[in-house]
């Protein structure tokens, strides 16, 4: 239990710290739009409009929001107090407390949830899940929070990115091999906080959840186009920035490409019986 708070309590620190700026900070990057709108229509093809959805490390609601305007409830978690706080902020301008909830608890304490569901999609995002090592912690609490057939779409950092190992060309070494390399936890910081990230590829993923679940989709996100710490490369190159999407969509679900992007996006179904 004392890694656990560790892991939590340094989170916690970091997302809190930044989330009155966090919408702010990532408004005009075009690449962070993309992967929003991408990552959407993954979920959209498999859950239906209506839907009850429990979202994990839901920030500041940005995805909440959208789903709840597309007519999903969601039952929004998280462990920051500033990120649910900045959440409410927009539940309340939108008047959308009939469809979005919310509770401050961390993704690793799932089975102490006041809202248990059950639901008919779990939802994560952006390497939330990568801010821990016990991952496996969190996918075995996920079967009795779903309904029969309810869907998983978690979007989760590989230990292998294509664009970031191109950076060897460059002789940066360190950035190209830091996810392989990051057994013990790769260092990452926000506003100063500093915490630790781990890497999954899909296979952890599919074998930690195969009794109760089946695959459905496994989609690479920013695999051919840039990861969107490279925010002015649609600006700078836009008609290069076209033809990557192009090339994207048409690749990402297809072997390697679906394994070896800034992130990858899976799905899997709860098994009825």
């Amino acid at each position: 239990m004392v890694k656990y708070a560790i892991e939590n309590k340094a989170a916690q620190s970091a997302f809190t710290k930044q989330s009155a700026v966090f919408d702010q900070t990532y408004a005009s990057n075009s690449i962070v739009s993309y992967k929003r709108e991408k990552i959407r229509s993954h979920v959209e093809k498999y859950v239906k409009t209506g839907s009850t959805i429990l979202e994990l490390n839901a920030g500041t609601g940005q995805d909440a929001v959208y789903f709840a305007q597309k007519g999903y409830s969601v039952h929004a978690t998280d462990i920051s107090e500033g990120m649910l706080s900045q959440l409410q902020k927009k539940v309340d301008r939108l008047e959308l407390a009939d469809l979005i909830s919310h509770e401050q608890i961390s993704f690793l304490d799932l089975e102490k949830l006041t809202n248990k569901g059950p639901f008919e999609a779990i939802f994560s995002n952006f390497g939330g899940l990568n801010c821990t090592q016990s991952l496996d912690k969190v996918i075995s609490t996920f079967a009795p929070l779903l309904k029969p057939n309810g869907y998983v779409t978690l979007v989760i950092m590989p230990p292998f990115c294509l664009w970031e190992f191109l950076h060897v060309v460059r002789g940066h070494f360190k950035v190209a091999f830091r996810r392989l390399f990051a057994k013990k936890g790769a260092k990452a910081h926000i506003d100063g906080v500093h915490f630790l990230c781990w890497y999954y590829p899909p296979s952890y993923v599919i074998k930690q959840l195969k009794k109760e679940f089946d695959l459905v989709s496994l989609e690479g996100v920013c695999t051919i186009v840039p990861p969107s710490y490279m925010e002015g490369f649609p600006d700078k190159y836009p008609g290069l920035w076209q033809f990557l999407k192009r090339a994207e969509a048409k690749f990402s679900t297809k072997f390697p490409f679906n394994r070896i992007g800034d992130y990858y996006a899976i799905t899997l179904q709860k098994k009825s019986v």
